[in-house]
């Protein structure tokens, strides 16, 4: 039997689509996350009376969903967090065929990242009086997902 990973060793980083070389930017400061393979998944019934009381269907559709959440982040020298930024700035305005962009994500422990194609949907900022200010984005799945093996650390 395997061991447990931890949820935190996780790693979500985006692809800067604007970069003339491959560049991909880490999601800092993040406390929580939520992939669902079943988001926007369609089925047909196919349920007929041969099937004698029992319910049938096929999947016509897979989807999926990636939600992060985190604390709104500044590095030391008082820019934001490259990810947070890059989705916040660039990412979150484009329209039409130029909203899909790449996100890859892999446990710390893994030798292979899973690629998406996706859309970003920016969450909810707030925060009150004694709290840090909350950050989050969730990003839906176009297509089929891929993998790539890390390579020159992984951007971890």
């Amino acid at each position: 039997m395997g061991r447990p990973i931890d949820a935190r060793g996780w790693i979500f980083e985006v692809r800067d689509e604007e970069a003339s070389t491959e560049t991909w930017l880490r999601i800092g400061n993040l406390t929580s996350w939520n992939r669902n393979e079943s988001e926007n998944e369609e089925s047909a019934d196919t349920t007929t009376n041969d099937s004698e009381g029992y319910y049938s269907q096929d999947i016509m559709q897979r989807g999926a969903t990636i939600e992060v959440e985190g604390l709104y982040a500044q590095v030391t020298t008082g820019t934001a967090d490259p990810g947070q930024s890059y989705i916040d700035n660039e990412w979150t305005y484009r329209l039409g065929a130029d909203s899909q962009g790449r996100i890859r994500w892999r446990h710390q422990s893994q030798a292979v990242w899973v690629l998406w194609g996706a859309t970003v949907t920016p969450g909810e900022q707030s925060g009150g009086t004694n709290d840090k200010t909350s950050w989050g984005a969730t990003f839906t799945r176009c297509g089929k997902p891929t993998t790539a093996p890390v390579t020159g650390g992984g951007g971890a």
